[in-house]
């Protein structure tokens, strides 16, 4: 049994449409997976179900140990996520933004102080913790979400495209930060459509119109041949 990620013969319908199909992967604990693919190749769909927004007919999930589908609040509670869309309460400071999370999770409240200051440290961002996140710049605020993810000490992290819309060096700086947690233990899935965010050292899932169609280290998989136009080769999408 892992301690990572593993997803088995996972698949998934709209309709008469197949949004994913025997979809399997398996990322251990310090492995930075990235997955890759175009617009409209499945990544959303996974996502949602990896979280429990749709719940699918086939297949299983497991999350450190527990199957999503029988063991579900152990399973959740060994994720944490960054979603593609921030879920930030503007009006709050980043302290109270963390701190409601925890009270969510059911963090004991003698904790909580410490474990917030602990994770807004890993990310630089204690001395903004009485900041309303209104102020914040998109970087400071991906940062934010990224500490709160991290505040139940969640043995896999789930980022769903979580550099879209900032600038070159805050994507960099996340890409960096979530590159350093894996190195520290995470299990990391990391899902995006741009090739630049990927090392050849990462681990690597190309996911096109629901299919995985490769896998393996990055570096040997592109065997050479630049990344961006090695992804256009097989998915006919722009990186």
């Amino acid at each position: 049994m892992t301690s990572g990620l593993t997803v088995q013969g996972l698949s998934f319908n709209y309709g008469a449409k197949a949004a994913l199909q025997d979809v399997s992967l398996d990322i251990p604990p310090g492995c930075f997976c990235a997955l890759l693919g175009p617009n409209g190749a499945g990544k959303s769909t996974l996502v949602s179900l990896l979280t429990r927004l749709l719940v699918a007919p086939k297949g299983d999930i497991s999350i450190a140990g527990h199957d999503l589908r029988t063991a579900p609040r152990r399973a959740m509670a060994e994720l944490g996520v960054v979603f593609q869309q921030s879920t930030l309460d503007l009006s709050l400071t980043v302290r109270q933004n963390l701190a409601y999370f925890a009270a969510l999770h059911g963090l004991p409240r003698a904790q909580v102080p410490a474990r917030i200051d602990a994770a807004l440290d890993q990310l630089g961002m204690r001395e903004r913790s009485n900041e309303k996140v209104r102020s914040l710049n998109g970087g400071h605020r991906r940062r934010t979400e990224l500490a709160r993810s991290l505040l139940h000490d969640p043995k896999v992290l789930l980022l769903d495209e979580p550099t879209v819309g900032l600038d070159a060096a805050s994507r960099q700086a996340i890409t960096d930060h979530v590159h350093d947690l894996a190195d520290q233990g995470l299990s990391v899935l990391w899902t995006t459509h741009l090739t630049d965010e990927v090392r050849d050292t990462d681990a690597l899932l190309v996911l096109n119109q629901g299919q995985i169609i490769s896998t393996g280290e990055t570096g040997a998989l592109r065997d050479g041949t630049p990344l961006s136009d090695w992804f256009l080769a097989r998915t006919g999408a722009p990186a």
